[in-house]
């Protein structure tokens, strides 16, 4: 039997595609509240449906399952920890043996299911104390690169789909990500999004990378810049965007095999 304490209530959301684990989850937090109350404030099949939930919100912990459709539970950590007042995140996970082994090298806390009462109240005892996790911290779990990128604007986090990304120009210490429709401004390293989407984006210039399949032709450049003669014609948009000589020889490459 838990012993019962006196402690403030703590807010919940919780994340999970599947809804008899989070009719568990609900349940043994309803069990564990005498000694730790809770409430919980918001529910979801998956990170972006959970993003939607905890708009406006402030939540102190989120129970997240790892392996979810549109948007996993790492992802959706990272997204969370992008808020003016981030939870703290406990995962929730089916054994997996890489996610066990980068948790406990992170010192980031888990719980394995099925969930046991007493192991979810320590953990929550000790999300308390806990500063959230970074998004640094985050990266390094990550497998698979993020289906989408955020951003704050106007006090709102906003979602960006990266295939509806078109290029990212760095300018100074931001990075700009060009949709169609506009531009967003990112805090993030134009090096480290090469690495994460070299599959999807190549790099034209030292400040540009353009997503391979928005490319659909080059020209002559007008500048003086002896550094490009040439430039990059992409679809849907009129922005021209400058190829290095250095570079010059990759795309050309890239771009006649594709047309091959």
């Amino acid at each position: 039997m838990i012993a019962a304490a006196v402690s403030p209530v703590l807010s919940v959301m919780i994340v999970d595609d599947e809804a008899p684990a989070r009719a568990r989850l609900r349940d043994l937090l309803a069990d564990i509240a005498s000694a730790l109350p809770t409430e919980i404030l918001a529910e979801a099949g998956n990170g972006l449906l959970a993003l939607d939930a905890i708009a406006g919100r402030r939540v102190d912990v989120a129970l997240v399952d790892i392996r979810m459709p549109k948007m996993d539970g790492i992802e959706l950590a990272r997204h969370l920890s992008a808020l003016e007042y981030p939870p703290a995140v406990i995962f929730v996970t089916a054994f997996d043996a890489y996610a066990v082994q980068a948790f406990e090298l992170n010192a980031i806390d888990y719980l394995l299911k099925p969930v046991r009462a007493q192991r979810l109240l320590t953990a929550l005892q000790k999300a308390r104390q806990s500063r959230p996790l970074t998004s640094t911290q985050l990266a390094h779990l990550q497998q698979a690169a993020r289906t989408h990128l955020s951003c704050h604007e106007r006090g709102r986090l906003l979602l960006i789909p990266v295939p509806e990304i078109l290029y990212f120009k760095a300018d100074l210490k931001y990075v700009t990500a060009r949709t169609r429709d506009r531009e967003f401004l990112l805090e993030e390293s134009l090096t480290h999004l090469e690495h994460e989407f070299g599959e999807q984006f190549i790099r034209l210039h030292r400040s540009v990378l353009a997503a391979k399949d928005a490319i659909s032709g080059f020209e002559k450049s007008a500048s003086d810049d002896a550094e490009t003669q040439w430039q990059v014609m992409l679809r849907d948009i009129p922005d021209r965007l400058p190829v290095s000589r250095r570079q010059w020889p990759l795309v050309k490459s890239y771009v006649r095999q594709t047309a091959s």
